[in-house]
């Protein structure tokens, strides 16, 4: 590996700022890796862990408005929101609904395909040989219906997955499924299986990606909170932190939900919303489930890992609230127990939170602040930061290396919005 005298500082130390650490130093760079808390312990601590090309569609699109307001009235909904006087909250919404058309989804949904696509191949390179030991597996992600009408109604979804994006899944009905899966309990419609996903234990990502970035020589400073950006005029010279300033070449913000945080320092508004996701982890139960699963119906996740098994989901905008909410942890062991036999075991390992980093097109930012010639922004990839972040990571070493980059980044443009 050739190193250059460049140096490049990445704000962030989660699965994106780690990726981008990854390519950044495949380029020859010097890196510095800074992150406020430490390393991996954010929203890349807790999450289900799935890679998921599957996960193509925006969350706008037609009849999200209709169906988002039907969930606020719901009891025990998968979503909640929080209204406050927060402007940007509100501007967030507007511009979501915005977004609630079929000409806007197809478009994103190209744009989230071409990321998502891209870094499945990545993984498959990078779990060969260099991030080792993250209990990865590669059976799919099966969708799971209870009612026969929600999984008729799904087979419109299926049919624009496989008309618009080549995105295949098999259907199974009934004790087909059951036969698949026995785990589930008897009784659900069916479901439909991406065989393209697979899932992996994302705090175990998180500890291989430090251990492959420090051996190759890049520098991470825990606690290391930025406060300023230092420029002289268009170029930005050195960050002021908790640690002293640190002087650079380039700088990538890959702070997550954070980013909107850090709107002085970046000269403009960043459309990001912290939306709220649980996760309980325990013991893998007696009758554990074969595949990862996601119960459409109740918009709660199953993730059988090897060592432990995860319960995850929900959506909570609330603002940056440090609460760990008792209903939304039993909201997902009672969905749980709907579809499975044995649903949860003890003792409970972890119960978490963590903040997506919600878009309103659900489109990351990647590309060049448009205020500075060399600060680069990657954030806001939503729910699947684990999905992208090896194509996100290549394609900002490739942005700040000036060369081709290998997927086309305008619609992930900073400035789109």
């Amino acid at each position: 590996m050739s190193v250059s005298s460049e140096r490049v500082v990445v704000v962030g130390g989660g699965v994106i700022g780690a990726a981008c650490a990854y390519y950044l130093r495949q380029a020859g760079r010097e890196v510095v890796l800074i992150d406020q808390g430490a390393f991996g312990r954010g929203c890349s601590h807790g999450n289900c862990g799935y890679v998921c090309p599957s996960h193509v569609l925006p969350l706008a699109g037609p009849g999200a408005l209709w169906n988002t307001f039907k969930a606020l009235l719901a009891h025990n909904s998968p979503l909640k929101v929080r209204w406050r006087l927060d402007p940007a909250m509100w501007r967030w919404f507007w511009q979501f609904a915005r977004k609630c058309n079929g000409r806007d989804m197809l478009r994103a949904g190209h744009a989230l395909q071409t990321m998502l696509v891209s870094s499945r191949g990545l993984y498959d390179e990078l779990l060969k040989t260099t991030l080792t030991d993250v209990e990865w597996e590669s059976l799919g992600l099966l969708f799971v219906f209870r009612t026969q009408h929600a999984m008729d109604h799904y087979a419109e979804t299926d049919r624009l997955l496989r008309n618009e994006f080549h995105l295949a899944a098999k259907r199974y009905d009934g004790q087909a499924l059951l036969d698949l899966e026995p785990a589930l309990k008897p009784g659900s419609a069916g479901a439909w299986h991406y065989q393209t996903d697979g899932h992996l234990r994302p705090d175990k990502l998180m500890l291989a990606w430090r251990r492959v970035l420090e051996s190759q020589g890049v520098e991470i400073r825990e606690q290391c909170e930025l406060r300023d950006i230092v420029a002289d005029r268009q170029v930005a010279r050195q960050l002021i932190t908790t640690h002293g300033e640190i002087p650079f070449d380039q700088v990538v913000i890959a702070t997550g939900a954070w980013t909107p945080q850090l709107n002085r320092l970046l000269q403009r508004p960043i459309a990001i919303q912290p939306g709220k996701g649980y996760s309980l982890t325990m013991p893998r139960p007696a009758v554990c489930p074969k595949y990862s699963m996601i119960f459409e119906e109740h918009r709660v996740a199953i993730t059988p890992l090897a060592s432990t098994y995860r319960i995850g989901s929900t959506m909570e905008f609330a603002g940056y609230d440090t609460s760990l909410n008792p209903d939304r942890l039993r909201l997902l062991r009672e969905s749980a127990a709907i579809y499975l036999r044995e649903p949860h075991a003890e003792p409970i390992l972890e119960s978490w939170y963590g903040w997506r980093p919600m878009t309103p097109d659900s489109l990351p930012f990647i590309g060049r602040v448009p205020a500075f010639d060399n600060v680069f922004l990657a954030a806001g990839h939503g729910m699947l930061g684990v999905s992208m972040s090896p194509a996100t990571g290549r394609l900002v070493a490739e942005l700040v290396a000036g060369q081709t980059p290998h997927i086309d980044p305008a619609p992930y443009a900073v400035g789109r919005l």
